[in-house]
């Protein structure tokens, strides 16, 4: 049988409580290994690249100067087609 041993407190610490902490720390040590939310951390960064974008596209099409591009880009399309 084990003795018991002290703990940093001065206290004594049995065997079953060191093995105890032994198994929370490696449970700790084994979640943050662990990858589970990574590909949702992944979408979520992807989801706001995309929106940022996105934003940037609204702003570049307000403008006047690529209103009148794209404008006269439908406007020869039509006549071309027609």
């Amino acid at each position: 049988m084990h003795t018991p041993t002290r703990a940093r407190d001065g206290r004594q610490q049995s065997p079953r409580r060191r093995v105890h902490l032994r198994y929370a720390v490696h449970r700790l040590v084994e979640s943050l290994r662990r990858e589970d939310g990574a590909a949702t951390a992944e979408y979520a960064v992807a989801t706001m690249a995309a929106v940022g974008f996105a934003g940037l596209l609204v702003v570049i099409l307000r403008g006047d100067e690529v209103r009148g591009i794209l404008t006269d880009l439908v406007r020869r399309a039509l006549t071309t087609a027609g």
